[in-house]
């Protein structure tokens, strides 16, 4: 059953609301190798394009990436990243300021250019491993996505292994989560991410999504990123991840039912749909 509670997750200027009703967040990719995407959108214009459709379609944050982290991909460096994501972030807001925009990246420099460009949050999906992140996102005040992936995206599906994956994973969290408050970052702009996908098997993710109400003692918004992940073209039997949307909008549901308070998606369109009557079959809301 979804849980009620609500908080208000602080990311700059912005202040988001979590728990009354399930957030979307639109995927922006910005590159040529994206898993499901790549190629499309790796065009500033056709970028902010598709970026400021999600948002007419029902998107609550845009998540802009200029790094794959597929499994298999090769990392890129930070001017790429910067050259590839800025221009982008740029153009969304200079259409419209009011939109709330993530830079997806694992790198503080590209964080820090990104900030500067008005982004108001960092989803980071190695949760800090770079030295300097916790700092750049505590100088601007802006929220964070700690989420775990076990290994680098280029290794990270090679046979990946755990004696208890909810407890690792709930683990790794929370010390990730008191290494950012102990850098600065305040409880209220965190949010964590069980990483779905990252380093995990079929059984792995299952069993995380079975599980997920057990990340909200950590009294943080949850973030679930089940959108055209391989485990649902394994269960679905579907190869190419544009064809997985309707295993997509029931991962989507249930993660809905059991109190995830934001899904990051492809299909925005579809996906608020499925948000709605999910919100409203488990916590009455109607919007």
């Amino acid at each position: 059953m979804a849980r009620m509670t609500e908080k208000l997750w602080r990311c700059g200027a912005h202040q988001i609301s979590c728990g009354s009703r399930t957030l979307v967040m639109g995927i922006v990719n910005v590159t040529p190798d994206s898993f499901s995407d790549g190629g499309l959108f790796d065009g500033p214009d056709a970028a902010v394009k598709h970026g400021l459709q999600m948002v007419s379609e029902g998107a609550d944050i845009l998540d802009v990436g200029g790094e794959s982290t597929r499994p298999g991909s090769n990392p890129v460096n930070a001017a790429e990243e910067i050259a590839r994501t800025v221009p982008v972030i740029r153009g969304l807001l200079d259409s419209r300021r009011d939109l709330i925009v993530s830079i997806d990246t694992r790198k503080a420099e590209v964080a820090s250019a990104a900030l500067a460009a008005g982004a108001a949050i960092v989803n980071d999906v190695s949760a800090g491993a770079d030295p300097a992140m916790f700092a750049a996102v505590a100088l601007t005040g802006a929220g964070m996505v700690l989420m775990h992936m076990k290994g680098e995206p280029k290794t990270m599906q090679d046979d990946p292994s755990y004696d208890d994956v909810i407890e690792e994973v709930h683990g790794f969290l929370r010390e990730r989560v008191e290494a950012a408050a102990l850098a600065g970052i305040d409880a209220s702009r965190l949010a964590v991410d069980p990483g779905i996908g990252f380093g995990k098997s079929l059984e792995h993710n299952l069993e995380i999504l079975r599980s997920i109400e057990r990340f909200a003692d950590l009294s943080l918004p949850v973030l679930a990123g089940p959108s055209r992940k391989r485990f649902i073209g394994t269960l679905t039997g579907t190869d190419d991840p544009a064809d997985r949307t309707e295993g997509t909008a029931a991962a989507v549901a249930w993660c809905a039912f059991h109190g995830v308070d934001i899904v990051r998606v492809h299909d925005v369109a579809q996906m608020v749909k499925v948000v709605r009557v999910a919100d409203a079959i488990a916590r009455g809301i109607r919007r």
